[in-house]
């Protein structure tokens, strides 16, 4: 019966049948022989015919190119030589129908008495599908490794968007395609039943700008995708020519061979649309599919964060403009420009504040200030403060009290808030400046000659810390601004950066007030430009600049103006320089030395007996006999006197010699202080005193 079955079940097949069936044969390698034995299972797998081949390792050679030879010698030379007990090694077989066959081998090292190696006997086999399975799932894998790159790549630079434009930078920036592992992008927003293009990136897809409004009815292949919610991928944009005719114009000029349309879905709406490009891709396997959608949805939760942050931040700054005076009043004598700068990092916002007050008797009030902390809090309390202080001082109150009530009141809000702040009252008719600091940044002078000064002006403790200390006392310090001369204040966004000193910011804005325009307006835009992208632009900025109208006087009778602080030697100088060249430009240079000399004495004098600077006028008066007249203001009221000095004296020669080289000299009253002055004949009449 078994007999049968064998004849019914054809004939019985022996092992090395078997193993020839399953791609395997077996070999003998004599060592010391050099001999090497194939079954007939080993000659199918290295398709080798006895006939041909001489049995020895080197008749190998006939199917394993030289290159694996070499390597699968070195490999058994090097278990031998280490002793082992096993050898197995991947090469490859050159068929005769021209296929090279993936093989591998695997033996066990026999060894003698001695422990010499003897014969190496095993095995060898077709492995061209196992390595085929190998190399997909090597390709495989790769591609999920790049895939999971692509999405941690991204998520992380998009993790860094805050604003809806941060987000466009992020997908448009340098190396944003790479990193996203597309060709070609275009982002849209939804917005009023039409998609916005925000964004476009990539090769010729500059023209889709033409249509950066589309509407959302399904004539798009992206909107289509917005619609219905579900990703489209199409392998030849070419063929959705026919079912999109809007798009055939356009496919026939970007540069593209596939694209993947996809919605963009937070909270169950559809809130954009993402298109990426590909070149050269015929096809979109599940997992570039799933990763498109998944890049989709990293995507979405960014611009729905980045839009509710505009949206919140939008709300903020209308807040905090609303807090700030909507114009500033006209004035007479000058020229007032504000300019305000609202930090971009973050939600935040901060509680700087400018004002102009016009208040009685032709002054007006100027004043900056900051409230502590950068929040909505913050720009509430700014608005509050801001109008007590208008309040106080449209009052009629002195600086000085303006600020302790303004403190009080701060105080009394029970904000736990304190705020700097800088007040001053301006008279443009005289040049009279009365300034009082709380804890603020003092004002920066820019005089008629270009040269810039900051001014010491005393102050006191913040607005509610002077209240909470019981210190309310905030001193005036007198300022003169003559015709021509400009007053800048501002917040601190304008001067500080982390990591550096204050001072450096100092220095900064003094030399980009020094090479600026005259004009108010030039000079604050000016200075918006050159400093705010530079460190202004994470804080808050206020900024008001204050120039008095320049005083040239007529063709007839010009007038220069200019002060001289205290504490500015280099102040003496500039003036008598500029006293002799306007008398060159006058036509009058013969008067420049004996003017020069007058009003330097003019000037120690005011400097060294009075407790602040000195305002220096000349002007030509042409009736009823042209002549040069010198003024020299200072803020005290006590009157010089002349004095006859000893020979041995060192002081008080002064006025004998300003009394003997003009024709005329004399003191008035001005104001809280007095006016020096005197003339010289531009005609040559003798001199004299009155």
């Amino acid at each position: 019966m078994a007999a049968a079955e064998r004849d019914r079940s054809g004939p019985a097949t022996g092992p090395g049948e078997r193993l020839a069936l399953n791609g395997m044969g077996s070999f003998e390698w004599d060592l010391r022989a050099g001999t090497f034995e194939l079954d007939e299972a080993g000659y199918a797998v290295l398709d080798l015919d006895p006939e041909e081949f001489d049995r020895t390792p080197e008749g190998l050679g006939l199917r394993i190119p030289q290159i694996d030879s070499a390597r699968l010698a070195d490999s058994v030379r090097t278990a031998v030589d280490e002793g082992a007990e096993t050898h197995g090694s991947y090469f490859t077989v050159r068929r005769r129908d021209g296929v090279d066959q993936w093989t591998h081998t695997q033996g066990r090292i026999l060894r003698d008495a001695a422990g010499q190696p003897d014969r190496i006997v095993g095995i060898v086999r077709d492995a061209t599908a196992e390595l085929a399975q190998a190399t997909v799932l090597r390709k495989l894998e790769s591609a999920r490794a790049k895939q999971a790159t692509i999405v941690q790549r991204t998520t992380e630079a998009l993790s860094r968007a805050v604003t809806v434009d941060d987000v466009t930078a992020t997908l448009t920036g340098a190396g944003a395609l790479e990193r996203l592992g597309a060709d070609g992008l275009a982002l849209g927003l939804v917005e009023n039943g039409a998609i916005k293009i925000i964004a476009l990136s990539g090769e010729s897809l500059e023209i889709l700008s033409e249509r950066r409004f589309t509407r959302l009815d399904g004539t798009l292949p992206l909107s289509q995708a917005v619609l219905t919610r579900k990703a489209r991928f199409a392998t030849s944009l070419s063929d959705l020519a026919d079912e999109f005719p809007l798009l055939a114009d356009y496919l026939n000029r970007i540069r593209f061979d596939a694209a993947a349309y996809l919605p963009l879905i937070a909270q169950a709406r559809a809130i954009g649309g993402l298109v990426l490009f590909y070149r050269k891709r015929t096809e979109f396997s599940p997992e570039e599919r799933n990763l498109c959608l998944g890049l989709a949805g990293i995507v979405a939760q960014s611009l729905q964060r980045a839009l509710l942050f505009d949206q919140e931040r939008e709300f903020a700054t209308g807040l905090q403009a609303s807090m700030l005076p909507r114009r500033i009043p006209e004035i007479s004598g000058g020229e007032i420009a504000v300019r305000y700068h609202s930090a971009w990092s973050g939600r935040e916002v901060g509680g700087d504040w400018y004002d102009v007050i016009a208040l009685p008797r032709d002054r007006v009030g100027i004043v900056v200030g900051d409230v502590q902390g950068h929040d909505t809090h913050a720009a509430a309390i700014m608005g509050q403060l801001r109008i007590a202080l208008r309040a106080y001082a449209g009052e009629g109150h002195p600086p000085s009290t303006v600020l302790a009530r303004a403190s009080r009141f701060l105080a009394e809000l029970d904000t736990e808030r304190f705020a700097t702040c800088m007040y001053a009252q301006v008279d443009l008719e005289t040049g009279g400046v009365r300034a009082v600091r709380a804890g603020h940044l003092g004002p920066l002078i820019r005089h008629t000659d270009g040269r810039t000064g900051w001014p010491n002006v005393r102050g006191g403790l913040p607005l509610g810390l002077a209240s909470l200390f019981e210190q309310e006392d905030f001193p005036e310090t007198r300022l003169d601004l003559v015709p021509g001369e400009t007053l800048v204040l501002c917040t601190d966004g304008l001067v500080e950066e982390p990591g550096t000193a204050i001072t450096q910011g100092m220095e900064a804005l003094a030399q980009v007030v020094r090479s600026g325009p005259q004009e108010a307006g030039a000079l604050a835009d000016h200075l918006s430009d050159r400093l705010w992208e530079r460190w202004g632009s994470g804080d808050d900025v206020a900024l008001l600049v204050l120039r008095r109208a320049p005083d040239p006087g007529t063709h007839r009778a010009p007038r220069i103006h200019q002060y001289i602080h205290q504490a500015d030697p280099e102040g003496l100088s500039e003036a008598r320089f500029a006293l002799r060249q306007a008398l060159r430009d006058w036509g009058m240079p013969e008067l420049a030395d004996d003017v020069e000399v007058a009003a330097g004495e003019l000037l120690v004098n005011a400097l060294l007996h009075t407790d602040g600077g000195a305002v220096l006028t000349m002007e030509v008066l042409p009736e009823p006999v042209r002549r040069i007249r010198l003024w020299v203001k200072d803020r005290s009221s006590v009157w010089p006197r002349r004095r006859t000095p000893g020979e041995a004296a060192t002081t008080g020669r002064g006025l004998l010699l300003v009394d003997a080289l003009a024709t005329h000299w004399g003191v008035e009253s001005r104001g809280d202080g007095k006016a020096v002055w005197c003339e010289f004949d531009a005609s040559g009449s003798p001199r004299g005193t009155v």
